[in-house]
């Protein structure tokens, strides 16, 4: 079997990357495009332009998909040194349960302020941890003290969905990244 990377790369406007690259877009099992999955190498495409394997079995024939995400926060950062500041500046962690809208506000969290509320992650780590039990592969650790989630909720062996610690502390950096958006107007 082959086991190749899940890579996801986010863009302000994916499609100012995808007129500069000739990709095909990958194929749902229900035949339908995939909304974010391109390829870039060459893989057998239908009438439509669309790759004929469904992206779940091109993967195990050797097919390397990349996802191509827009992020409209990216909109927001004026340059790569803003970028390291909205990174490094400790967000208000707090907001996140004290002030309902300014959560409803945040990426990926903004459905999630009860929860935020009782679990009140206050850093990145415990941050990427919140984004993994909002999963349905996780949610049996929701509400679990933060050294009990984290014994476990890494752990792949689910016949759910759930989030790769990669892409949870990714995203994690993404929400305080929004968070200082959001709180330095």
């Amino acid at each position: 079997m082959i086991n190749l990377p899940d890579i996801d790369m986010d863009f302000s406007n994916r499609s100012q990357i995808l007129e500069l690259l000739n990709g095909t877009p990958a194929r749902l099992k229900n035949g339908q495009k995939h909304i974010t999955g391109m390829y870039f190498t060459d893989i057998p495409k239908a009438n439509d332009d669309i790759a004929t394997v469904e992206h779940n079995e091109a993967a195990l024939l050797g097919y390397f998909k990349l996802d191509l995400l827009n992020v409209s926060v990216y909109e927001h950062i004026r340059n790569e040194e803003h970028l390291v500041e909205l990174l490094t500046t400790e967000p208000p962690w707090n907001k996140l349960w004290d002030d309902k809208e300014f959560c409803e506000k945040v990426i990926h969290i903004n459905n999630y302020y009860e929860l935020i509320n009782s679990m009140r992650p206050n850093s990145i780590p415990r941050m990427a941890m919140f984004l993994a039990v909002i999963r349905p592969g996780k949610a049996h650790l929701r509400n679990k003290p933060w050294a009990e989630i984290a014994e476990t909720v890494w752990d792949r062996n689910v016949n759910s969905y759930t989030f790769r610690k990669s892409h949870a502390v990714a995203y994690a950096h993404l929400v305080v990244v929004h968070m200082n958006i959001l709180n330095n107007g």
